[in-house]
């Protein structure tokens, strides 16, 4: 493909993802303000679809094809593991909720960490990309700060699901809402696996060292922002159009309000996964302006651009 023919595919494809954007802030905020009641299969399937091709620009197909088969195998693994002896997670089991099992693990769970790519975008703005030109110090950096946004996201999640909506059960309970400390230990423990692994394979992996990686606009990182934001905020969507308040019990017998559940993911949210996405928004365009002050100041526009900043020109 020449370069001509590149350049023309990623617009499109730039233009397909403002679409998925769209659709998937609609439908997940509408979702939280008049529950739809979309199939968690379906629910999943825009984000999906939206992280493969976001993910096949930057890094090929191979590249985004194989972290979705480690979330499958690392998710998969951990979960059957924590299920029977207790590590990483804690001791908890899934019902039926969430369909078919691979032995003790709901296939759909492998697809529900997928997702978590945004984190990885998002990680990648504030440090830097992974190629086989990376230092170690960046290869261990990005799977680390990932993993804090990953956890960030399962903070708003893991009291409805469980607590509320029983697709999984922790049998002794735990003090966030009927959710142990010791799942989100675990959580960070396995996105670190997870990302730490697709770091390895991005160092490491053989490409076409004729093949320049040119730059990607803004807009392509700003989408990957958006529909991280837009997750945190339907937490808080959730929980200032909700009205309704019900008791649940957890498998301990602890009664909790609903009500205080969704408050508690709401303010949550806000000051994990809304900063997390600001932060992200802000070093955005501080590498932006730099770049664009440097080309100025020295009148050597697109080459000094390129050194500054080569991916988030």
């Amino acid at each position: 493909m020449t370069v001509n023919n590149r350049s023309v595919v990623r617009n499109v494809s730039i233009y397909v993802l403002w679409l998925l954007v769209v659709v998937y802030a609609v439908v997940k905020l509408m979702n939280s303000v008049l529950p739809l009641h979309i199939p968690t299969a379906i629910g999943l399937l825009i984000p999906i679809v939206f992280w493969l091709l976001h993910g096949a620009l930057r890094y090929k197909w191979s590249g985004i094809l194989t972290f979705l088969v480690l979330c499958l195998v690392v998710s998969n693994l951990l979960e059957n593991t924590s299920i029977l002896t207790g590590f990483p997670f804690g001791h908890y089991y899934y019902t039926d909720a969430f369909g078919p099992k691979l032995f003790q693990v709901p296939l759909l769970v492998g697809f529900a960490y997928f997702p978590g790519y945004s984190a990885w975008v998002l990680a990648t703005v504030l440090i830097g990309d992974i190629d086989r030109k990376s230092s170690a110090f960046t290869t261990f950096a990005v799977p680390f700060i990932a993993s804090f946004g990953m956890v960030a996201n399962d903070l708003g999640l893991d009291p409805t699901i469980s607590t509320i909506n029983h697709v999984f059960i922790w049998e002794q309970g735990g003090g966030y809402f009927g959710v142990p400390f010791t799942n989100y230990v675990g959580w960070l423990f396995t996105a670190y696996v997870l990302f730490q692994l697709f770091a390895l394979f991005l160092r490491f992996r053989r490409t076409d060292s004729k093949e320049e990686v040119s730059a990607f606009p803004k807009s392509y990182y700003a989408q990957a922002i958006i529909v991280f934001a837009v997750v945190g905020l339907a937490y808080v969507v959730s929980y200032l159009s909700g009205s309704g308040d019900t008791l649940v019990t957890d498998a301990m017998g602890v009664v909790w309000h609903t009500r205080s559940i969704a408050e508690a993911e709401a303010t949550v949210s806000i000051f994990t996964m809304i900063f997390i996405a600001a932060l992200s928004t802000v070093k955005l365009l501080q590498r932006s302006a730099t770049a664009t002050s440097a080309s100025i100041e020295t009148g050597s526009g697109e080459t000094t651009t390129r050194e500054i900043s080569p991916e988030l020109k």
